[in-house]
This record gives C-alpha cells, structure tokens and sequence, in this order.
C-alpha cells in the first residue's frame, strides 16, 4: 500500500471523517468522555462501577427435577432444563434452580429474567456431540458474524439473565471430542484425526467477511469443524455470572457479545484446550469482571471489538471496563486487548490483581495489526503483583498476519503503575509499533521487574516514559531502554 494513502487513511480515522472504519464510529463519544473525565482516573473507574446496572430477579423458584431432570449424569436433562426457564420466563422471572447431582444436557438457552442456579455439588455436564447443538444460531467466532453451532448456554436479546451459585459447569471437550477440530499443532496436548481441521471453513469465514457476505448466508455448523464458545450472551443487557466454576470448553469460555452492564463475580475458568481463553468481553459497554481465577489454554481475560471487516461493519468498541482482584495462572496472558480488535477499546481499568506461571507468557498484553487496525486507548492498569511470568509488558504490531493491511492501529494514552514483577523468563518490555504509525503516550511508574532474562525492544514509541522503574535491581529510564533496543 502507498504511504499517502496509509496517511489518508490514518488522518481519516483520527478525525472521525470516514464513517467505514471502526475508529470513526465512535470517535466523538471517546473524545467527549476524555475531555470530560476527572483528573482522577480511579475515579473514574469507581463511576463505571457504580453505573453498572446487575440484574435482579422475584422470590420464585422453578427446580429442573419438577420438569423432569434426573441427576445420574446419564439421562437427558435438556429438554427439563429448558422447559423450567421457558416456565420461568412465562411466569415473570425468578430462580431455576440446579440441584446436587450431575444433569447430563445439550443446548441450553437462557432467557429475560431468568437466574440459573446451580447449586454447590450441582454439575451440569454438556454432551460433545455437535448435532445437539443444532439447529444454527446467530454467533460470533473469532470475532466475525455467522450462523454455527449454539454455544453451549446462549442467550440472544435477553434482559436481564444470570448464572450463579457454586456449582459446575462441565463441557467435557478434554475427552478428544472437540478439541481434535483445532487441526494440526506441533507442541498440541489433543488427538488429530484425519480429516478434521478448522482451517479451510475458518479460512472461507474470513472471505466471506471481507467480501461482505450476508450473514444470514454464512452457514459454518455441520463439516466446518468450527467449536462453539462455552456460554454467550449475544446483545443482551443486564448479565451476571457469578460464583460458577466452568472447565474444559470446547473454545472461548465466556464472550458476552455486543452485551450492556456485565458482572463477572467470583468465577473460576479452567481449561487447557485450545483458544480456551478465560473471559472475553467482546464490544461490550460497562463490564465488572472481579474476584476471578484464571487457569486457562489461552488468554485468561481478553478484551475484543470485532476482527477485521466485520469488526469495522459493526464498528463497536469494548469499552467501560474494570478489571479488579483478579488471579492468573496459566495462559497465553493475563490481561490482553486483543486480537479481533477492529472496533476498538477504550476506557479499561485493571487493577490489584495476581499472576504467576510458569507458563502465563506475558502479563500484560496489546496485540493488533494493519489488518485488525483500531482504536486502543486511555487504559489504566495498576497494583499488579507478579510472580514468575515469560514476558511483563508486550503491544505488538504485528500479530498474525503482521503488516498486511490497510488500516494501521492507534495505540495511545497507556498508563501502568505499580506492577511487580518476581521474575521475567524473557523481557520486562516489548513494545513495537510502526515507524510511520508509533504507539503513543506509554507511561510506566513505580514498577520493579526483577529476574530478567533478556533486554527490552522498545520501537517506535512516542512520549515514552518512565519513573521509579527499576529492572534487575538497577534504576532505568526511558533513554537507557531505548538505547538497549
């Protein structure tokens, strides 16, 4: 691509003139919120808190063995399960509540009002045959539209809808079942079976998006070898799981999608599939994920807005989130923005938060490209306590498909206080923007990573800063991490 139009482009998204990319859409309300903020970001975050609407619900209870459910973990308690919410919803709201004992089930679909839940010693246990998760709904994978399998719990322009209580949620996709689908993997802990491969499906979703496929014709269920996410709310408002534990997911564990007011409280992630990223709230406006653990085969908490064309069709950002006493374990990250992040994000506040692994490969994480573009901004991360960790810091350009695109990111306004760090397998920092496209505005105070293997690779960052940073014991600033790269 030329560097004029690269510029033309750029300069478009800044201003907000060109509607058709995701910057655009949603420029004038980021510029207003930046300029009308205080000058206590914390404050800020106190304020996203106490807007977030959490739903409640009536004094009425519905339990799935009064509609036919048997907890042996043989029969099948999909249609009793089901039955109680439709009852429930009918009735004006309340409780379905899942008993002790395992409930053997396929789709389940919630609904306005309705709280599932399952009890302590409850599990529901969700069969791995695909056609139980027919007919197609409307979903998102990887972050492009679709008609696919249902997710294992989906709700579709519901209001008011939970998940809570101490109890299970067991997908099962660690018995070979799903994970196979992901294809071929060098270092993969699954079977591959001939024949079976995500790859050309996901390779034709993909077209299909660029070329602006109607959705209602992309029909990715049945031979397409695409995994359904675990539980999905898709445009709903008023969301809360809460106190759940949820293992072995055939794909991403919990994506609300397009969802207003998300509280995710006290919720367990636990599987090591492939792309079993923990929580990844996706184009969603004012999300509380609190009291959290973490123990995942990819990104523990990832924030996402779209990818590529159907990211910038949308045009959505995620944005109004908090991040608060959270624990990580394994993953591909800690925190990550990214990667289907062609809608944007702005407006995330982590904080007080753990993490140590081994195998956690980076702590904090922005991974975009000139494909996915975007708008990453006004992010605010502190009081981060880490343990052993691969990488501390990473933004990077060039994720996946690297420089290939069209519509460079703006990365800018990164502010990172308190984060320590025990030991770094590789590098406390890599950040890497373009030279005609640098990330801006990245601040670091008050941080100490200790045990670090590797030098940094700082390039193509404007208004760099640090202060009361020190790494393996000696004082640094921004000229000598610079310098080293």
């Amino acid at each position: 691509m030329n560097e004029n139009r690269r510029y033309i482009l750029k300069a478009l998204a800044s201003s907000s003139i060109l509607s058709g990319l995701a910057a655009c859409s949603y420029q004038k309300d980021a510029v207003e919120l930046l300029a009308s903020k205080s000058s206590n970001d914390w404050q800020q975050a106190q304020n996203i808190r106490d807007a977030i609407l959490v739903p409640t619900f009536p004094d009425a209870t519905f339990n799935v063995k009064d509609y036919g459910a048997i907890n042996n973990g043989i029969f099948d308690c999909t249609l009793a399960i089901n039955n109680a919410i439709k009852a429930c919803n009918k009735a004006g709201g309340g409780k379905v509540v899942v008993p002790a004992g395992t409930y053997k089930t396929a789709a389940i679909h919630l609904l306005s009002n309705v709280n599932l839940h399952i009890e302590a010693q409850a599990t529901l246990s969700f069969s791995t045959q695909p056609k139980d998760y027919l007919p197609e709904v409307f979903t998102r994978w990887e972050g492009v539209e679709l008609m696919g399998y249902s997710p294992l719990i989906y709700a579709y322009q519901q209001e008011n809808i939970a998940i809570t209580g101490k109890g299970t949620l067991e997908g099962n996709a660690n018995d070979q079942t799903w994970w196979p689908w992901k294809g071929p993997k060098n270092d993969a802990h699954w079977d591959v079976i001939e024949g079976i491969d995500q790859k050309p499906a996901r390779t034709k979703l993909l077209a299909d998006a660029e070329a602006n496929v109607a959705v209602a014709d992309r029909h990715y269920s049945e031979g397409s070898f695409l995994r359904p996410p675990f539980v999905q709310p898709y445009e709903c408002k008023q969301v809360l799981i809460e106190d759940i534990t949820i293992k072995n997911s055939p794909f991403w564990l919990l994506n609300p999608v397009l969802c207003d007011h998300v509280t995710v409280k006290g919720v367990s992630f636990l599987s090591h599939g492939p792309n079993s990223d923990g929580c990844d709230p996706e184009s969603c406006d004012h999300v509380l994920i609190e009291d959290c653990t973490f123990d995942t085969g990819d990104d523990c908490i990832a924030i996402k807005s779209g990818r590529n064309a159907d990211g910038r069709r949308i045009a959505t950002p995620a944005k109004n989130i908090v991040i608060a006493n959270c624990n990580m374990r394994d993953g591909h990250g800690g925190v990550v923005i990214g990667s289907e992040i062609s809608g944007g994000v702005n407006n995330v506040f982590v904080e007080k938060c753990t993490m140590s692994s081994p195998d956690l490969d980076r702590a904090i994480r922005i991974k975009t490209n000139s494909v996915r573009g975007g708008i990453i901004e006004h992010i605010r991360i502190r009081d981060i306590k880490v343990g052993i960790v691969k990488n501390a810091i990473v933004v990077n350009y060039f994720y996946e498909e690297g420089d290939a695109g069209d519509f460079d990111p703006i990365v800018r306004d990164i502010k990172i206080q308190n984060l320590h760090c025990d030991k770094v397998l590789d590098k406390a920092f890599y950040l890497q923007g373009f030279s005609r496209d640098p990330i801006l505005d990245f601040h670091i105070e008050n941080s100490q990573f200790n045990q670090v293997a590797n030098p940094a690779i700082i390039k193509h960052v404007n208004g760099f800063t640090v202060s009361k940073v020190s790494v393996n014991g000696q004082w640094v600033n921004a000229t000598d991490l610079l310098a080293q790269s």
